[in-house]
């Protein structure tokens, strides 16, 4: 028996924890002619091609993962293959099949059955069992009359020290070039009611004795980044001190580890420790959601803002880790009032990324069962994300996801982070200034978009946006016309060595010559690693008496930023 695990993953960057973690159970205890496979693919391929691929395997058993991001897919690629394939058997599980498995069968006949739950167990029964499934446990299916049923759940959830470690025994090539996933517990603490984590009403953790070693493996690796899944890393202080402290420890000087923490939780120690790491070793993802305490109340999270801010501004000294800091538009009671206080207080403490997301009422989520209660509207398909609530119209829903564009576009890609932060200043409010950039931007690029696009999808070089930032700040603020064209210039040469300058931004001779002898005095450096610019503004906030020349280089950039190094040097070289 041939049996086939589909990954369909949201970009080729991404890699599917559970596609390989299933795969790695089942072949511990699966008979030894049952051959069993992995396939990845995204959700930018066209249909066509993944129906080729996994056709030409010729599975006896597929089993797709599935989750908000790939279900639409999944079920045209079942009822393509399904036609041509009509002996197989189709298995889906994941998070958007578990919660109502009869109502999957019934709107998808050619499916076999549905994977409840936690998969680790149900997929290695379901391989072993020869097609005899009235012993799997979990799995809700199709019997050969037709008839749907339901066979009782595990008795006892998975236990984490179980799972195989599958990145020790794959090929490198499977993994590599990819972002890892690795998962040290389930559960959280929390009880938030849009999160599908709250329905498990206990924490469970893999022996630190098996995660250490595992930890060593990516160190030794030299992998760029793994990202730890778990809900909230730091749930226990004990396990967080001597896991940070191994990565201090065992530093290799290359590998970047994230988690996502309830920043509240976090003692001074934890702090302490967190300062005396690498400069961007380690970067958190920290759940704000909302500063709204009515709000935060309806959906079950309870958080003190003013504690969450000292605690992330105490981060930030250390200057050494990045910060991601998250806010759900569309949750209960948050009207545009109260979500602009909330995007301004979480602005002000300067993040990293700032992540402005949509609320989505995922399915089996006490969210869901709570909709109607705050009129909440959702999208009837995936990934069900808010189209307006008894706080928020429709309309400002779509005034939101331009808002949200414009942030991504102008402060999360760290790109224009010396002009936005005048900009923000000028203006006096962050979120209005996001508002009138996105405004602006809209009204310069009319009758160039198709309709319906968002400003993210409109193709824009990064120079045509330098060359817009600046005739926004000419509008807005034309007396300080000549402060923004110098820090667009400072964040052109942060962030690259460009050979292309502005149209409106000459070279002088002088800054021709300061570099030519500077080159000559360091001979040892590569020419399109380094860069001078004259600056008439202190745009360095140094407290130098400006005009002063700066020089960019580029072999050893900020990891936090991924600028280039600056430094003052002499006008006269």
């Amino acid at each position: 028996m041939n049996v086939l695990l589909v990954a369909v993953n949201a970009k080729y960057i991404h890699s599917n924890l559970a596609v390989h973690t299933l795969a790695a159970c089942a072949r511990k205890e699966m008979p030894s002619d049952v051959v069993l496979e992995t396939a990845g693919y995204t959700i930018n391929e066209p249909v066509s091609h993944i129906f080729a691929d996994i056709y030409r395997r010729r599975p006896d058993v597929i089993a797709f993962s599935c989750y908000i991001w790939n279900m639409s897919i999944i079920q045209m690629l079942i009822r393509d293959l399904k036609q041509v394939m009509p002996d197989a058997q189709f298995w889906v599980g994941g998070p958007e099949v578990s919660f109502d498995p009869e109502e999957e069968l019934r709107q998808l006949p050619e499916l076999t059955g549905v994977m409840v739950g936690e998969g680790e167990k149900i997929f290695t029964e379901l391989v072993c069992s020869r097609g005899i499934l009235q012993s799997v446990e979990g799995i809700v299916y199709r019997d050969g009359a037709g008839q749907i049923l339901r066979n009782p759940a595990p008795a006892e959830p998975v236990d984490m020290d179980s799972i195989p470690f599958f990145y020790r025994d794959a090929p490198a090539a499977d993994w590599q070039h990819h972002i890892i996933y690795y998962e040290s517990s389930r559960g959280c603490p929390f009880r938030c009611s849009y999160c599908l984590s709250a329905n498990e009403r206990k924490v469970r953790l893999r022996s630190l004795s098996l995660v250490l070693p595992e930890l060593q493996f990516f160190l030794d690796a030299g992998v760029p980044q793994v990202k730890f899944v778990d809900r909230t890393f730091n749930c226990d202080h004990d396990r967080t001190l001597k896991i940070w402290t191994y990565l201090r420890d065992h530093d290799n000087g290359i590998t970047n580890f994230h988690f996502e923490i309830e920043a509240e939780l976090l003692t001074e120690e934890e702090i302490r420790l967190l300062h005396s790491l690498r400069p961007g070793q380690v970067q958190l993802e920290i759940g704000v959601q909302s500063t709204n305490e009515q709000t935060l109340a309806s959906v079950n999270r309870r958080q003190d803002f003013s504690h969450l801010a000292e605690v992330v501004r105490k981060i930030a000294a250390g200057r050494n880790v990045h910060q991601h800091l998250d806010l759900i538009a569309g949750l209960p009671l948050e009207g545009m009032e109260s979500f602009h206080r909330s995007f301004n207080d979480v602005y002000s403490l300067h993040p990293h990324q700032l992540q402005l997301g949509f609320l989505k009422v995922l399915k089996g989520s006490d969210m869901e069962r709570r909709a109607d209660l705050y009129g909440i509207r959702h999208q009837s398909h995936p990934p069900y994300e808010v189209l307006a609530t008894d706080s928020l119209s429709c309309d400002e829903i779509l005034h939101l996801h331009d808002v949200c564009d414009a942030v991504d576009l102008y402060y999360n890609s760290l790109q224009y982070t010396v002009t936005i932060g005048h900009l923000t200043e000028d203006f006096g409010d962050a979120f209005h200034t996001f508002e009138a950039l996105a405004a602006f931007e809209k009204e310069e690029t009319a009758g160039q978009e198709t309709p319906g696009d968002s400003l993210a999808e409109r193709k824009m070089s990064r120079m045509d946006r330098i060359s817009l930032l600046r005739r926004f700040g000419a509008v807005n603020f034309p007396e300080k016309l000549s402060l923004y064209e110098e820090t667009l210039l400072l964040d052109l040469y942060l962030r690259e060595n460009s050979r292309m300058r502005p149209s409106w931004a000459g070279e002088s001779g002088e800054q021709k010559k300061i570099m030519k002898k500077w080159m000559k005095e360091n001979r040892e450096n590569d020419k399109r690693m380094a860069h001078v610019e004259i600056f008439t503004h202190d745009v360095l906030q140094s407290g130098d008496d400006a005009p002063y020349a700066v020089l960019f280089t580029y072999d050893r950039r900020d990891p936090l930023t991924g600028n280039a190094r600056t430094k003052i040097i002499p006008m006269v070289y």
